[in-house]
């Protein structure tokens, strides 16, 4: 498998990070913060929205099953992050390829904490949050959510 960074570089090793994920095969170690939003970003060109939301929810909570996730699924955090490669996508993506968008978009959102433009930190981390959705309690992520 591919460090990180070289997962970025083409859009055959995006493809390959993917099928390790989905697969289970994927080492713990890999298993980043920019190739979680690598793979929601895949997902959301591939399907609608609430489609991939559902096959990524899935796959999150099968690949941790697998891999043994020290912290577990986190509802909110999963669907916030959904929420901004939604509305990067929906201002970045004409057609260019995934290696593209996923630089412009770890560039612009890649920082582990992005979400607390949005949330403090004791929302976003309480059990309800990592249980159910929890909307934003500093700022919307997406300009019509209310």
């Amino acid at each position: 498998m591919h460090s990180a960074l070289e997962v970025l570089r083409s859009d055959d090793q995006i493809a390959e990070l993917v099928q390790a994920f989905e697969a289970g095969t994927l080492p713990r170690p890999a298993w980043t913060h920019g190739a979680h939003l690598t793979v929601a970003l895949c997902y959301l060109r591939r399907w609608p929205r609430p489609l991939a939301t559902e096959r990524l929810r899935q796959a999150i909570q099968r690949y941790n099953a697998v891999a043994g996730s020290g912290m577990g699924y986190h509802e909110t955090i999963t669907l916030a992050w959904i929420a901004v490669v939604a509305q990067y996508l929906a201002e970045h993506d004409f057609g260019q390829s995934s290696s593209s968008l996923t630089a412009g978009l770890l560039e612009r959102c890649g920082d582990k904490h992005y979400l607390q433009r949005f949330y403090s930190p004791a929302v976003l981390m309480s059990e309800t949050a990592r249980r159910a959705w929890t909307p934003p309690d500093l700022s919307p992520i997406e300009p019509d959510a209310r």
